[in-house]
């Protein structure tokens, strides 16, 4: 069983990524199901983690804001410059913690993002290098060990948003 820590971190992710779009509704229920499962709770929790799959998309925008904040996470508004941030933040953890590749984290950053977070600007930089790998003089084992380099580097920050995390009226 997860601790709560790792739990809430868990949920604070997922909910990061999914105000980016990256992951769906439904995930976010399963993580606030895990959170249950390790030991939080709130009466918001409880009713995000009651949404079946069907009801994930309809139930998350209204009951994730108040789980987060009966839990003292921080909510990222869909669109936020923080909730990007954020969702960046968690995609290096998933790289280092071995679910992505550094490929896959540096092609979802820039696929999601583009060039335009100032933060993630070097990681949609170098999937642009593993598209020109054959015609250049690095290796794959260079850029990734980079990407690798740019995912500790971006895991070193804080996880305060400067944004207000208000949910939507």
């Amino acid at each position: 069983m997860p601790s709560t820590q790792s739990a809430a971190s868990n949920l604070q992710d997922h909910a990061a990524l999914w105000s980016i779009g990256e992951v769906r509704a439904s995930k976010v229920v399963s993580a606030a199901c895990d959170a249950l499962v390790a030991g939080l709770d709130s009466p918001a929790l409880r009713a995000l983690a009651a949404c079946t799959r069907a009801e994930a998309d309809y139930y998350v925008p209204e009951f994730l804001p108040a789980a987060l904040d009966e839990l003292v996470l921080t909510f990222y508004p869909v669109g936020s410059q923080a909730g990007e941030e954020a969702a960046v933040r968690a995609l290096a953890r998933q790289m280092l913690s071995g679910e992505l590749t550094p490929r896959e984290l540096a092609f979802r950053i820039h696929q999601r993002l583009g060039h335009e977070l100032a933060l993630a600007e070097r990681l949609a930089e170098l999937d642009d290098e593993y598209d020109v790998l054959e015609y250049c003089n690095r290796t794959l084992a260079q850029v990734d060990a980079e990407v690798t380099a740019e995912a500790r580097r971006l895991t070193q920050h804080p996880r305060v948003s400067a944004e207000p995390t208000e949910a939507p009226a």
